[in-house]
């Protein structure tokens, strides 16, 4: 970062968190907490999923209430009761979930709580600010375009300049780049440092330690509720050191090790589905193989038919047109319990909703899917004990931290609720695996773990088809790539062959550069 920056002339820095500890019943999530964020900086913020950042975010945005502990920006103490009176402060957050009014436009959705002038809202006033944010930052938007027809990325974009409209110096991006492109990222980063020079000060919560060391002047790490080290701007400090820090072991990456393809366990020939229910992105004659021992990964940029893919194979949207066999056996009537019933688990990309049901009990959620066959019901009546018994036993198997199967299922951190629909998965030893994003905002550890099971899966002769977003997990763990571009493979390519240049050509539908 530029020289400038880290020799800011002020003294007293932007903000100072003394002592933040909070606790949720007998998990402690933030113990004796010191944080400092300087003027036009950007604080990488690391620690695994559970390790107490996302707390401590929400303590400074307003969303909890620290048992103890201070917090002083510019110098000055401040109450934060609520998300009111940390904008008022001048502290905004963009979570990992956005917040936003898909049938509003993006002025309309700026302008949502905002006082007008006389009754009435300052929209004249509105669409000037937002052109100041966009020549200031780069953070371009349409005024007039509806939220539900922007990207993902042009979302995230909405919620930073949110923020800004609302005169945040102080702006927490949690995972911001979970769901963004290559490119995206590139436009992210160059918003974030044009904001550092005009003195904002930036906290930046990613797992991708390659971005974090690009981008950050400091290093604050986290494990398990404290602060357990800070890294200075220069220091020399590995991707490795990094996860040990974080993880409080040493890591060991998976291997990937050599083994013999078996038959077919999951074949598309000619498949198309979708478009019905308002999606612009489909399926358009997508043939596949995926043998036992196989790890198929399956890149593209987010809209381009993954998700409608994944759909299809875990019986979810119903194909329009093509065929498709599991182990050998058509699929005529698909439905998930049907593809259940030929040995399809799924692992979707939205984790609570989709997957698992944040309000329900744990125990509920993971059986949710089977509840109605033993042995957690029989002839219509359910099981508790046989529910209890295998969550506690999932629990201890995958490590996950809960406190047991009666725990709500949306209190579990990102990396646990993984794990959760992991062990769900798993514990039907599936022949196919459909994992879409299964490591999105993931740490270090998790991530690793997620890879051993998969590739466990693999050596046992199981095929697993992994939907992902990130290249170089992809790179890892696949045997073979395919390409999505506008709903269709247009190529698949061997892994160990396979360049990030060579995909990202192909995720634009450049084919013959190739």
């Amino acid at each position: 970062m530029e020289a400038g920056r880290k020799a800011m002339s002020e003294t007293v820095p932007l903000l100072v968190l003394r002592g933040i500890t909070k606790a949720f019943g007998s998990v402690q999530a933030n113990r004796d907490v010191d944080l400092t964020l300087r003027h036009g900086e950007v604080l990488g913020l690391l620690g695994e999923n559970g390790a107490g950042k996302t707390t401590l975010m929400n303590i400074l945005f307003g969303l909890y209430a620290a048992d103890s502990g201070t917090i002083s920006i510019e110098g000055r103490p401040v109450a934060l009761h609520a998300s009111a009176d940390a904008l008022a402060a001048g502290v905004g957050m963009v979570h990992q979930h956005f917040h936003l009014v898909p049938r509003h436009s993006v002025l309309e959705n700026l302008m949502v709580g905002q006082k007008g002038r006389g009754g009435r809202l300052d929209e004249k006033g509105a669409r000037a600010r937002l052109g100041e944010i966009a020549g200031q930052f780069g953070l371009g938007l349409d005024p007039d375009r509806p939220v539900s027809r922007l990207s993902v990325g042009e979302q995230q974009r909405l919620e930073i300049v949110k923020a800004l409209f609302r005169g945040a110096r102080i702006l927490i991006l949690d995972e911001p780049t979970s769901v963004l492109t290559p490119q995206e990222t590139e436009g992210l980063f160059a918003a974030i440092r044009a904001m550092a020079e005009r003195g904002v000060g930036v906290v930046f919560i990613s797992h991708k330690l390659n971005e974090v060391r690009a981008i950050t002047d400091r290093i604050a790490v986290m494990r398990q509720g404290a602060m357990v080290a800070v890294i200075e701007a220069g220091a020399e400090t590995s991707n490795h050191r990094l996860a040990e820090l974080m993880c409080g072991h040493e890591l060991a990456p998976p291997v990937k090790r050599p083994v013999e393809t078996g038959r077919v366990l999951l074949r598309l020939e000619r498949v198309s589905a979708g478009g019905g229910d308002g999606r612009t992105a489909a399926l358009s004659e997508v043939s596949l193989e995926l043998r036992g021992g196989e790890i198929l990964g399956v890149a593209g940029v987010s809209g381009n038919g993954q998700r409608e893919l994944a759909e299809v194979i875990a019986g979810i949207l119903e194909p329009t047109d093509g065929r498709i066999e599991v182990d050998g056996e058509p699929v005529t009537r698909p439905s998930p319990k049907a593809m259940q019933g030929l040995g399809v688990g799924d692992i979707p990309e939205d984790r609570i909703g989709a997957g698992l049901l944040g309000g329900l009990p744990l125990g509920d959620s993971m059986t949710l899917p089977r509840i109605d066959r033993p042995p957690f019901s029989r002839h219509g009546v359910l099981s508790r004990g046989a529910i209890r018994a295998f969550v506690t036993e999932q629990i201890l198997r995958f490590g996950i931290k809960a406190e047991g199967p009666e725990v709500r299922t949306g209190t579990l951190s990102g990396g646990n609720l993984q794990k959760a629909l992991l062990a769900r998965e798993l514990a039907w030893d599936p022949l196919v695996l459909v994992a879409a994003q299964p490591t999105r905002g993931l740490d270090v550890a998790a991530q690793e773990f997620v890879y051993n099971e998969f590739l466990d899966l693999r050596a046992r002769g199981r095929a697993v088809l992994v939907i992902s977003e990130d290249l170089e997990e992809l790179f890892e763990i696949s045997d073979r790539i395919a390409v999505m571009f506008e709903g269709r493979v247009i190529d698949v390519l061997d892994a160990a062959e396979a360049t990030a240049a060579r995909v990202g050509l192909l995720m634009a539908g450049v084919r013959e550069a190739a």
